[in-house]
């Protein structure tokens, strides 16, 4: 199975994903949380309860899709690991990995934003397990699957408590639902997840986000890995005590074209210096190292 294979899969899968949280009507089906006495507190509308209970809500249709597709799949050990989701291809053993996310409507053309993941530790040592199942580089994909929702403006008071009888008349704090799966390069920003953070920022304009049109789709996964794996926030160069080599797409493309005419003008015979350092490297190694 090819990424390309199976992210048509999972985005043909996700259409149905509407149907798990919502109503017809299109609210959340979740009202909040019971307790023993059968008495029920309503949910907060805050980003990572929502976050999570849909992730618990979505878990039997991955389940659902492992099946039908020859997958396996593998959750996070821990709550700071990546990926979410690991998909194993029971042919191939090619590893996908894929991370739920969400945010809210600002508006009919954007949304809120979320993070995809630290562009530090494994995203940049890519054959570490440090805070991730299988290293970076064992995987074949890297997906987002994602869901846009509304927030209500008739939540009640998060405080009040509704008997079992009662469920009716309880709004649900979000509703109309849009999932999405995109590989995660075609969703990020160039711009951090929010401040200083070392997570990558997904872009924030609804179409782009939906459609996998941001802007690294057409520059390509090459080059988004080598503008987020030696990106650095203001506080990891005054750490090392450099400037910023760039802060966003216009000036990495200034500090990629540095120089590079001279060096190409100059490729054969840098060629040639390069395996004479590696050659005297080596001798001198030997040398050191001789009794």
């Amino acid at each position: 199975m090819s990424p390309a294979d199976f992210l048509a899969r999972l985005q043909t899968h996700a259409r149905s994903f509407g149907k798990a949280v919502a109503t017809n009507e299109g609210e959340w089906i979740i009202k909040g949380f019971i307790d023993v006495y059968r008495r029920i507190y309503t949910i907060s509308v805050d980003t990572k309860i929502t976050s999570k209970v849909l992730e618990l809500l979505l878990f039997p249709m991955f389940v659902e899709f492992a099946k039908a597709n020859g997958l396996r799949f593998e959750l996070s050990p821990h709550q700071n690991f990546y990926p979410d989701i690991t998909f194993i291809h029971d042919d191939s053993g090619r590893k996908f990995a894929v991370d739920i996310k969400s945010t809210y409507r600002v508006n009919d053309s954007s949304v809120n934003g979320m993070t995809l993941g630290a562009f530090t530790g494994y995203f940049r040592k890519r054959d570490s397990n440090k805070n991730t199942l299988y290293p970076y580089g064992q995987y074949s994909g890297h997906f987002v699957l994602g869901a846009v929702y509304s927030k209500c403006d008739d939540v009640l008071d998060e405080r009040k408590i509704f008997a079992l009888d009662d469920l009716d008349k309880i709004p649900s704090v979000i509703k109309n639902f849009q999932f999405f799966a995109q590989p995660k390069y075609r969703v990020a920003s160039w711009r951090p997840g929010s401040g200083n953070t070392k997570n990558i920022g997904a872009v924030t304009k609804l179409d782009e986000l939906l459609n996998g049109t941001g802007p690294f789709e057409k520059l390509g996964e090459e080059v988004y890995d080598d503008y987020w794996m030696f990106y650095l926030t203001r506080d990891m160069a005054q750490a090392l005590e450099i400037e910023r080599p760039y802060t966003n797409l216009t000036s990495y493309l200034t500090y990629k074209q540095r120089g590079i005419g001279t060096l190409l003008d100059h490729q054969d015979e840098i060629a040639g210096l390069g395996d004479d350092e590696a050659t005297n490297g080596d001798e001198a190694g030997r040398e050191e190292g001789e009794e």
